[in-house]
């Protein structure tokens, strides 16, 4: 299925990963970082813009080891860290809203156009007429994320992303950074053409407002290998039954837990399993994952004891292309079967 997916242009490089707490079971790449023919072959050591992943992976994690050591209290209202979030309309809105996507801020606005830097986006953003009472219903939302970035980075007094090299560096997982060095663009697999920069992306973040953000936020910007996501998989599986320095099993349960928000699939950062998710349909209720534009996705369900990472760059040569929406379910749900049948 990997194979035919670069075949048949859904993406030209592809990467996955199938795992259990003690260590991969299965490992595939293929397809090259472009449709040239003499473009360079994708390996388990190419590198992939992880996009939205960035939302768990780091910002996710920073705010659950934050919530662990007493920094982050997630009942707190927004405005007691950031305090140009003032309004009545938004008073009520806590952190644990801007994780559950239930802040009421919209889903993505291009301030890329007109803003640079912190400053400029936490004015903006905190200043936006809500789009929904905090906690009615849920919008998937990068700009939440982006203040969570900034919130990180206030509460504590370190840079996002010396904050999520620290942790990294502590985990051991290997080539999983934001702003990646020079040293890797040969095995960095491109993104876009982007028409707003005028260039072909790579090792540059595809999305335009963590480009204003300077390739470093909350809500994008990670770059990493397939096995050094998978490294984080099995970190947060054991974090499930032991504590870890991302928290204890109850903090990680906290944070993998659904949402009360009427109608919403999300729990703290993570999403959660729905049959119509790009899980499939045969993956535990207690699977947790989330998805990146750029072509990604992990998965984790703690209940069958594996994780899928599937990393791809269809946005390469443009983002029209969404085949990759039917794949992503269809190889959960071949992982799941696959697994199952094993197991009986």
């Amino acid at each position: 299925m990997i194979d035919r997916a670069t075949e048949t242009r859904v993406s030209p490089a592809v990467a996955i990963e199938v795992g259990r707490p003690e260590g991969a079971l299965w490992r595939h790449a293929a397809g090259r970082l472009t449709y040239d023919d003499d473009a360079p072959a994708a390996t388990l050591e190419t590198i992939f813009d992880l996009a939205s992943l960035t939302k768990v992976v780091a910002t996710t994690s920073l705010v659950m080891r934050a919530v662990e050591q007493g920094q982050l209290e997630l009942s707190a209202q927004v405005s007691a860290y950031l305090p140009a979030w003032q309004g009545h309309d938004r008073d009520s809105a806590t952190l644990l809203d801007l994780l559950e996507h239930a802040s009421g801020l919209t889903a993505h606005l291009p301030f890329f156009r007109d803003h640079r830097g912190r400053a400029e986006f936490e004015a903006a953003i905190c200043s936006l007429p809500l789009e929904y009472s905090p906690r009615s219903q849920s919008i998937y939302s990068d700009l939440g994320f982006i203040l969570l970035g900034f919130i990180l980075s206030d509460v504590v007094a370190t840079p996002l992303d010396r904050q999520w090299a620290e942790l990294s560096e502590q985990l051991e997982l290997g080539d999983l950074r934001y702003r990646p060095p020079r040293t890797w663009r040969p095995r960095i697999a491109p993104t876009e053409l982007d028409p707003w920069r005028g260039r072909l992306l790579q090792g540059e973040v595809h999305d335009e407002n963590g480009w204003a953000l300077d390739g470093v936020a909350g809500h994008t910007g990670l770059f990493g290998t397939v096995a050094a996501v998978s490294r984080f998989a099995r970190v947060m599986l054991a974090t499930m039954t032991r504590s870890t320095p991302l928290g204890s099993p109850d903090t990680a349960r906290r944070f993998f837990t659904r949402t009360t928000v009427s109608g919403s699939s999300r729990a703290l950062g993570w999403d959660t399993m729905l049959p119509t998710s790009s899980c499939g349909d045969r993956l535990s209720p207690s699977a947790i994952g989330h998805t990146g534009f750029t072509g990604t996705s992990l998965w984790i369900d703690p209940d069958a004891g594996f994780y899928v990472v599937l990393l791809t760059n269809r946005v390469y040569p443009t983002r029209a292309n969404e085949a990759i929406l039917d794949l992503r379910p269809a190889i959960h749900n071949a992982v799941a079967q696959r697994l199952a049948s094993e197991l009986a």
